[in-house]
């Protein structure tokens, strides 16, 4: 009864982990994908690649892993970010406009310099939303919105309206590439999330976002100062935006100003809030909302996998999206739990008492 009663209070304190019910979502997806296809989770190794259905929810997390990540510190501040489709429509458009202009697509200085100056042109964008919110004092939902809509227009005006093509193999190799086996748009997703995780959490700079966005008047007051913060983290969402953006462009070998990174904001927002990060500010997790953007992936993956038809598409995952936050939220949790018949408690066994003449 004993060892019992211990499970039952491990089971109940896992539950109460941010990032118990996602694993949970996350794991009747895959599950549930088996029953339609066999071979769901048949990963194979050929020509030095690994290939499969699990490898390809890896790799379309990749993109959306980074824009989420970048998001996730922006909203841990109590900010928000809506240019981040832009920004990343802005990188890829840049890019390919500058690799269709050199003699040799194939010219790995060529392809770097674009790209660097890609993410350069994410910096400062980034600049510019940490300047108009930290600075100027505008509403982070304003100040974003005024590059998502501007935004879309300077990519259609790179790309001059047309969908850029190229065909440049080392630019492929970021979104479409492999390394020891592995998507290289993976690697560089872990990658980027790995530092960034040490350098919030092995040093203040975590414990700082958290206060800020927990109450940015007593941070104030204790001399932290949060402008730099603000801006830091802005421009850190624009550099993860524009990364994102060269591994969509350089998947499809090409450049849509209109339709590159075309919402993937509110994607973003929803792994940030899956991932158990509060969109008031304060506590946030970089592992939760990885998490987030493979099960986003994964419901999307699922749908095709069910045979969903379209018309119902997007209501089907709003209703997995509304379970799976509703299984997170503790006053539902609470709730549920009150009207569950409580187990007796066990009682004490009696011990016979002899009385003696």
């Amino acid at each position: 009864m004993a060892a019992i009663t211990e499970t039952r209070l491990s089971i109940t304190r896992a539950a109460r982990h941010r990032l118990f019910w996602p694993a949970v979502i996350l794991v009747i997806l895959l599950v549930t994908n088996v029953f339609f296809s066999g071979s769901f989770f048949k990963v194979e190794f050929r020509d030095g690649h690994l290939y499969g259905s699990v490898i390809d929810i890896l790799r379309a997390s990749a993109p959306l892993g980074l824009v989420a990540l970048g998001m996730t510190l922006v909203i841990a501040t109590g900010g928000i970010d809506l240019s981040v489709g832009a920004v990343v429509a802005i990188a890829g458009a840049l890019a390919c406009l500058r690799i269709s202009g050199l003699d040799d697509q194939n010219s790995v200085t060529g392809v770097l310099l674009a790209v660097g100056l890609a993410l350069l042109l994410s910096l400062a964008l980034g600049v510019w939303n940490g300047f108009l919110v930290a600075t100027v004092g505008i509403q982070p939902i304003i100040a974003t919105l005024i590059l998502m809509v501007a935004g879309r227009g300077l990519a259609q005006l790179i790309t001059d309206g047309q969908i850029i093509t190229i065909n440049s193999s080392p630019y492929k190799m970021i979104g479409a590439g492999y390394w020891l086996g592995l998507p290289l748009c993976v690697i560089i997703a872990v990658g980027v999330a790995v530092v960034a995780g040490l350098i919030v959490r092995r040093s203040a700079l975590g414990l700082l976002l958290e206060s800020v966005g927990g109450n940015a008047e007593a941070s104030r007051l204790a001399g932290i100062k949060s402008r730099w913060l603000i801006l830091i983290v802005y421009v850190f969402a624009g550099l993860c935006a524009g990364i994102a953006g060269l591994m969509i462009s350089s998947n499809v070998s090409s450049a849509d100003g209109n339709n590159a990174g075309l919402l993937i904001e509110l994607d973003a927002i929803l792994a940030v809030v899956i991932g158990g990060t509060s969109l008031s500010g304060g506590r946030f997790s970089i592992a939760g909302t990885i998490l987030g953007a493979v099960i986003i992936k994964t419901l999307d993956i699922t749908i095709y996998t069910v045979g969903i038809p379209p018309e119902v598409t997007l209501l089907f995952k709003a209703v997995v999206v509304v379970v799976l936050c509703l299984a997170q939220a503790p006053k539902f949790r609470e709730k549920f739990q009150r009207r569950r018949p409580s187990a007796p408690a066990p009682q004490a066994p009696q011990q016979k008492v002899e009385v003696t003449a």
